[in-house]
Order: C-alpha cells, then sequence, then structure tokens
C-alpha cells in the first residue's frame, strides 16, 4: 500500500480541475486505492465506477448516498470538498463549514486571509469590496450573454438603461443595505428579459420543487444551478485561504455568506440564461446540469475565480 500512495499522481491545482460530480443514490469508497462510486441497481453483480479525485473539484451526494471514512479521508487528502444536498442538488444540507464539508488543510495560503479580514474589518474597504464585485458582475453578464448562442438565436440582449442604473446605483450607494437593493433590482431585471424573450411568464419562487409548469421547471433549475455555482465559489475560498465567514454583501448571519458573494457572478452569466434555456428547450435536469458543467468548463470558471479574488485583494490592501 505505502508504494501505491508513493506512485500516486499529484492532484492538479485547484483553478485547473475539470470534473464535477452530482450523484444519488450510491456508495462512494476507496477501493484499489482509488475512490470508486457503486449505484444502487439491485443487481447480483457490483459495477464500480471511478472518480478522478485529483482532478476533481467537488462532488455533490444526493438522496440515498453515502460515504466511508476511507473515502472522506482520501478525497480530504486531494482536496475535493463534499456536499451533502437533496435531490437535484438542493438544498445543499448543513455540514462542517455549513456550506460544504472542507478539507481540513493546514498547508494553504495565509495571505489572502490577512488582505481580506484586515479589509473587511474596515467599513470603507468592506463597501470598496462590494462596489468591485457588483461592477464585475457587470462585465461578466455582458460578457457572456453576449456570446450566448441560445440568448442570440432569441434576440436576448441586456437594456443598456438597466445596465447603467445598476452602474449608477453601485456608485451613489453609501452602505451595504443600498447594495442589496440595486442588486434586487439588477435581479428582477435580468429575469424579465430573460422571460420576455422566452416567451413566458416568471416570478423567482426558491425552493418550490415543482415540475407543473415551464416557470416551475426554470426556478428548479435556478435552485440546482445555484448550489453547483456555490460549489465553485467555495472550492476557490477554500483554495485560497479566506473564511466563508467574511461576506461582502450577503449572509452577515450565515457563516457562507462570503460563497454566495462569489457564486453570483457565475450565478448571473451562466446559471440564469442555461436555466431558462433548458426550460425553454424541454430538457430534463440531468440535460441541464450538464450543459452548465460543461459550459463552466469551457469557460475556465474556477480560474476566473481564482484570478478575481487575487485582483480584489490588490486593489484593497
Amino acid at each position: 500500500m505505502s508504494d501505491l500512495r508513493q506512485q500516486r499522481s499529484r492532484a492538479l491545482m485547484l483553478s485547473k480541475r475539470a470534473c464535477v460530480f452530482y450523484l444519488e443514490r450510491v456508495r462512494v469508497v476507496l477501493k484499489d486505492d482509488r475512490i470508486v462510486y457503486l449505484t444502487d441497481n439491485l443487481q447480483p453483480i457490483e459495477h464500480f465506477y471511478n472518480i478522478p479525485e485529483k482532478n476533481t473539484a467537488f462532488l455533490l451526494l444526493g438522496k440515498g448516498s453515502s460515504l466511508t471514512d476511507a473515502a472522506a479521508r482520501r478525497l480530504a487528502e486531494s482536496n475535493v470538498m463534499v456536499g451533502f444536498c437533496g435531490s437535484g442538488g438542493s438544498p445543499l444540507f448543513s455540514a462542517l463549514d455549513l456550506t460544504f464539508l472542507a478539507p481540513q488543510s493546514e498547508y494553504r495560503p495565509t495571505e489572502y486571509m490577512q488582505i481580506w479580514m484586515k479589509a473587511w474589518l474596515n467599513d470603507d474597504a468592506r463597501l470598496l469590496m462590494a462596489k468591485i464585485l457588483l461592477t464585475e458582475r457587470i462585465y461578466i453578464v455582458e460578457k457572456f450573454w453576449k456570446k450566448n448562442q441560445s440568448l442570440i438565436q432569441y434576440g436576448i440582449v441586456l437594456n443598456s438603461q438597466t445596465i447603467q442604473r445598476f452602474q449608477q446605483d453601485i456608485e451613489n450607494a453609501s452602505n451595504q443595505t443600498e447594495l442589496l437593493a440595486a442588486e434586487g433590482r439588477w435581479a428582477k431585471a435580468l429575469y424579465k428579459t430573460l422571460a420576455r424573450g422566452f416567451n413566458f411568464e416568471f416570478s423567482r419562487d426558491e425552493g418550490k420543487q415543482s415540475h407543473d409548469s415551464i416557470q416551475d421547471i426554470a426556478n428548479n433549475y435556478l435552485d440546482h444551478g445555484n448550489y453547483i455555482a456555490y460549489g465553485y465559489a467555495a472550492v476557490t475560498l477554500h483554495g485560497m485561504g479566506i473564511s466563508f465567514a467574511l461576506p461582502m454583501l450577503h449572509g452577515k448571519t450565515r457563516r457562507g455568506g462570503l460563497v454566495f458573494d462569489i457564486a453570483d457572478l457565475v450565478k448571473d452569466a451562466l446559471v440564469m440564461p442555461q436555466a431558462f434555456v433548458s426550460a425553454q428547450l424541454g430538457q430534463n435536469q440531468k440535460e441541464f446540469r450538464m450543459q452548465l458543467i460543461e459550459t463552466c468548463q469551457d469557460n475556465d470558471v474556477l480560474d476566473y475565480m481564482f484570478g478575481f479574488i487575487s485582483e480584489l485583494c490588490n486593489k484593497v490592501k
């Protein structure tokens, strides 16, 4: 066994990892020095499927799933985030760090946490960080919506007045409460733009878990996609050694608040359009999930998040 451990390949940098898994009704175990999962198919012959943990960013385990202590230990060694969730990826249940089971390593960097903590304790610096985050959300939405072929096909474009209003609200805000109000108006404007473009009525209803209408399906896909975005954000923050408990905008009373802040970069730009596209095309949840993860990989979401946080720290230190 010791020889196998020495021969094991080194894990990829977190920012370069390609694999994201959502599994339900499986047993995740360590077998023959590999992380594998066994599906509950009631067949006499067991079939094991490999999880390439060295190239995996995070693992979501849905209903009916279990994880052995040996597998959990190996996943932690490979720096893989693990989250237990409900059917379809939501809700994400409370775990060690409220959002994910974070690998406990003493060798993560400290420089980013020190910069972040110093800025977070200063009201003006924290407000500046929040404004930079929201300004970045405008930039990345414009960037990705303009090259989204499905949105182009349906003639969906962002209204320049909506963008200008959000920019002005960000500049004029004197506290986080005003920024949150501006963000709420921004999100509603994006939902309205997408609903009008795909020609169906829509209002956001989190956690409804219904498939009665195309609106319900879009809401379900938004819930599911958001938790994938939380996974990417959690991996990034953990890799940089920054506590989830130091948010810029959200969750001042919740320990995972910063995960929600960083995930919003992906939610606006990628999750939201894909949820509407998949609902419009009648795709099932698996098709939606695979398309969203593929889009995130194609656009190097993890690399982007690492870069954004690094640049943000340089601006406020």
